[in-house]
């Protein structure tokens, strides 16, 4: 806001802005005021055909506008040409104020060729200056490329469709006969066209139709290529003709006083309005809710008149008669009264659920895509389900859900052909992202309200669920064919230990023993050495019989406790070791081994890599976790530094059981290991 108002024009500068705008506004007085002294017959109201005070009113109306822009934007080309635009209708309806009190049969005022000139001839560039304006808006500027250099092509043409009716001689219709002495009502004419006007006119109104009907084509192809904030501007305009609409159909089907002229002032002012509406504050009003409703409005006003008419129509039939003006106010207010009230509520539906889909029903939107949830068990299905009930609640044409898996995968499902022009929006679970949802980035249906934005988060915590569900089931799966695999390779290492290593090794004790006791009594010494030998066996086969149980489970923790063989292993590390623990700590033994193992390779890293001096160990218990800290005064970890073997092993050993840990490095240095385990089962 300090911005804009920085650059807004002060001084001599803001008044320069607005002298076209304050004299088209000062012209109006002026106008009103030779209307009022003006005789109402002879040849000035011949020429003239009314008052021009209401014109003049129309170009200070369009001043006004410009002096509202320009005052917002100096630099903005629409502010100008609407100025100019403005001045042209002052000064044409100053020309017939001043034709209509200045002109007599028997004499003139000063200036009256100008003034007929610019009245009948040079007025035919009004068409003109309006296609310029609608083209350059909102941008000030041509379409680039190949369109503006057609814009230019058809301003040349509409350029030389006005000269036309400046050059052609006043012959036939166009003649005005009586003028006195002194008066040329066709002073730019060219005699050698006489006897061609015809065709000259018919190549001007050519050149001025082709032309104008481009400037409006140019305004839908902007309109295609817009986005964004300058969409929302061309919407504007497209409900300013919508109005014009309207208000020209209600002035034919009723007898509106001056309907002539209210449709030439909606025509000249309405779009103007809009226009300075769309530059200044385009969000003033929700340009999104005003256009169906106008457009819900206009419908609905439309087939009132074609009831009214129809109703009437039969009524005189049946009467055989005409009806009088009681009757027919009668017979309008009854239909009004029977159809508005439905038909706005259904064409309202309707219009909003044509243009934005069915966003308007929140409630079925997202309980039609749980139910459509509940009954699908595919995860691809679900996903499809999602895009479907995306698009079909906003009405779009493309709508994509991508999901991330393990591994890097990406399960991704489209509905629709995907546009040039696409945005993405993240779907996340407990703040992390885990999908992505892609929509069109540009269209009516793409601008989302406060509501809209509620709506598609409903939609997407839909998906999220979906996509979350998805993901469980798969690592649940995975999970159970690891178990599987392990507990199968586990039972295979200890068959294989069993059959290769204590088979073997207790055969040959069988068979040594009884060599030594076939031998006793013959060879004592002998046999003495063979037992000697079984001893050294048995002894080797115990230590592997040890090395095996200790693989199961550590026996120091059945020998010392958690805290004990923990000390110990610290010992063994030659790690200095504080340790902070409940007296009385009953774990469940898969939290125990957990806990040893976490604590353990945090403790050997430590022996490693920290170069600490002492390192404190936390072990506490809560309501339905155990809680374990590792902390050291060592180097820390580099930021930049890869997770290794070691660190992914901490987490995957609390996933095991539902916990987390978590490894930071503090400002001042050292490391954090913090687990959370689980005391019961997640399920």
């Amino acid at each position: 806001m300090q911005e804009q108002a920085a650059t807004r024009p002060r001084g001599l500068r803001a008044v320069a802005l607005l002298v076209v705008p304050a004299g088209c506004v000062a012209l109006v007085p002026v106008a009103l005021w030779l209307d009022l002294d003006a005789p109402t017959s002879g040849l000035g109201y011949d020429v003239s055909l009314g008052p021009g005070w209401p014109w003049t009113l129309i170009g200070a109306l369009l001043g006004v506008l410009a002096a509202i822009i320009l005052m917002k934007e100096p630099r903005q080309r629409v502010g100008w040409v609407l100025a100019g635009s403005g001045l042209f209708w002052a000064l044409d309806g100053f020309a017939q104020s001043y034709i209509l009190s200045g002109l007599r049969e028997t004499g003139s005022w000063p200036g009256m060729t100008f003034a007929l000139w610019f009245l009948n001839r040079f007025g035919s560039y009004l068409t003109a200056v309006t296609a310029v304006l609608v083209m350059i808006f909102p941008t000030g500027r041509f379409l680039p490329g190949r369109w503006g250099a057609a814009s230019w092509v058809a301003t040349i043409a509409m350029t030389i469709s006005g000269l036309c009716f400046l050059v052609i001689p006043a012959e036939g219709d166009r003649a005005i006969p009586g003028l006195p002495g002194g008066v040329n009502a066709d002073p730019t004419s060219i005699s050698a066209l006489s006897g061609h006007s015809d065709q000259v006119a018919t190549l001007g109104l050519t050149l001025g139709i082709a032309g104008f009907f481009f400037a409006l084509l140019s305004v839908i192809v902007r309109y295609r290529r817009s986005e964004g904030l300058d969409r929302d501007r061309m919407r504007w305009l497209l409900w300013s003709v919508i109005v014009i609409l309207v208000v020209s159909v209600a002035t034919l089907a009723f007898s509106v006083p001056e309907g002539d002229f209210v449709g030439a002032l909606v025509a000249s002012v309405v779009p103007p309005m809009a226009m300075t509406i769309a530059i200044v504050r385009p969000t003033l009003v929700s340009i999104q809710d005003l256009l169906p409703r106008t457009a819900v409005l206009a419908a609905v006003f439309a087939v009132l008149v074609a009831a009214d008419a129809l109703v009437l129509w039969l009524f005189t039939l049946v009467l055989d008669d005409e009806l009088t003006q009681a009757q027919v106010v009668g017979v309008v207010l009854i239909v009004s009264v029977i159809l508005y009230g439905p038909l706005r509520q259904r064409l309202s539906a309707a219009v909003r659920r044509l243009m934005l889909g069915e966003r308007g029903n929140r409630y079925d939107a997202v309980a039609g895509l749980a139910s459509t949830l509940e009954n699908t068990d595919d995860t691809a299905e679900q996903l499809a389900a999602v895009a479907r009930a995306v698009a079909s609640a906003f009405a779009v044409s493309f709508v994509s859900v991508e999901v991330d898996r393990e591994h890097g995968e990406r399960l991704v499902t489209t509905f629709g052909d995907r546009p040039a022009d696409v945005r993405t929006l993240p779907i996340t679970w407990r703040d992390t992202t885990i999908g992505r949802l892609v929509l069109p980035a540009r269209g009516l249906r793409s601008r989302l309200t406060v509501r809209d934005e509620e709506l598609l988060g409903d939609l997407v915590r839909q998906a999220a669920t979906a996509a979350r569900t998805s993901r469980l089931a798969e690592e649940v799966q995975h999970s159970r064919e690891r178990l599987v695999t392990a507990r199968e390779e586990e039972r295979r290492r200890i068959r294989r230990d069993l059959h290769d290593g204590f088979g073997p090794a207790l055969s040959g004790i069988v068979f040594q023993l009884e060599a030594a006791r076939m031998t006793v009594e013959r060879d004592p010494a002998r046999a003495r050495d063979q037992l000697e030998t079984v001893s050294a066996q048995v002894q080797e086969v115990v230590a592997d019989v040890r090395r095996l149980v200790h693989d199961l489970r550590p026996p120091a923790l059945d020998d010392r406790g958690l805290v004990g063989a923990l000390r110990q292993q610290a010992e063994h590390l030659a790690v200095p070791l504080d340790v902070a623990a409940p007296a009385d700590l009953r774990l469940p033994a898969a939290v125990e081994v957990a806990a040893y193992r976490i604590a353990g390779e945090a403790l050997t890293n430590v022996a490693r890599h920290a170069d600490a001096g002492r390192v404190r160990l936390l072990l506490e218990t809560t309501d339905d976790a155990l809680v374990l800290e590792v902390v050291d005064d060592g180097c820390g970890i580099p930021a930049d530094r890869a997770a290794g073997v070691g660190l992914a092993s901490l987490r995957e050993r609390a996933a095991e059981l539902g916990g987390t840990t978590t490894i930071t490095s503090p400002p001042d240095g050292g490391t954090v290991v913090r687990a959370r385990l689980p005391l019961r089962s997640p399920g």
